[in-house]
């Protein structure tokens, strides 16, 4: 993989949650590539082991770790387990999180639902409960066990994974939305909050990324852009999807102490301009 910036983390044990996944894989790739010993954590047991298996193979320091980030115990094992294998933790990315249909309305808007549609009236609480604690207790558990190793030092890097939802909600999904804002608040709470102690709290908003788990909604069968693509694209300035190595830039900056060091509370967009373009 060719690295965004030449920004050496050697020596730092770097804590990745959702690693499981494509997003925060290819960040796990990237800081082992550039020097950190990783640990890469998700329910998932198999993808970490086997994007551990692949790193080592090439190289670079990188552990798998099954790990719950709503089990406060369990995440406190896995905590121990780093410890044991590969130090404190000096960065912890909190890449958990997503959405579920459970939360998600068919249609934009009430006054053009059609019978059979799932509207906001039948939202399921159970849904949108589990959307709020993945999303925000799955950044909020994390932080609390692993950011102990770094009160302890005096030094530290936290990393949130906020989105465009959190400065403007879509249509479709209130409960991701909500629960998006609720990073953008929590990463500045944690930033005032660790002040004192050396540690660092930032957070980045993706713009529009295709993924296995969004590509039929962005695309029907034959390639084309869906209506929804379309209209995502039109209030896109640059025309255009953030591609998921694009984001690596802004988190080898905001992570690394030399670069960033007077920088913390903030929510940088990586989005193609979508959060600056007002649709006029």
């Amino acid at each position: 993989m060719e690295l965004p910036l030449n920004v050496s983390f050697a020596g730092k044990v770097v804590v990745i949650t959702g690693a499981g996944g494509v997003l925060c894989g290819e960040m796990a790739r990237a800081y082992a590539q550039a020097g950190a010993k990783v640990a890469a954590l998700d329910l998932n047991e198999e993808a970490v082991k086997k994007l551990a298996d692949e790193m080592t193979a090439a190289g670079y320091i990188c552990k798998g770790y099954k790990a719950n980030v709503l089990d406060p115990e369990a995440l406190e094992a896995v905590h121990q387990q780093v410890l044991a294998d590969l130090g404190p933790c000096d960065i912890l990315v909190n890449g958990a999180g997503g959405n579920n249909p459970r939360a998600t309305t068919d249609n934009e808007y009430q006054h053009e639902a059609k019978e059979g549609q799932k509207t906001f009236f039948d939202l399921e609480q159970s849904g949108v409960d589990f959307v709020f604690k993945l999303n925000f207790q799955g950044t909020l558990l994390p932080t609390q066990a692993f950011a102990k190793d770094m009160v302890a030092r005096k030094s530290g890097c936290i990393l949130n994974i906020s989105s465009m939802n959190a400065y403007t909600p879509l249509t479709k999904i209130p409960a991701y939305s909500g629960a998006k804002a609720a990073i953008s608040n929590f990463t500045q709470w944690l930033a005032t909050h660790f002040a004192g102690t050396g540690i660092r709290c930032n957070a980045i908003a993706p713009g529009f990324l295709v993924s296995n788990q969004n590509r039929a909604l962005l695309f029907n069968e034959d390639g084309t852009p869906t209506a929804r693509s379309a209209k995502i694209l039109a209030g896109t300035p640059m025309g255009r999807f953030v591609d998921s190595k694009e984001l690596l830039g802004g988190v080898f900056f905001l992570t690394d102490d030399a670069a960033a060091s007077a920088i913390t509370g903030v929510v940088l967009p990586i989005d193609c301009g979508f959060s600056a373009y007002s649709g006029v």
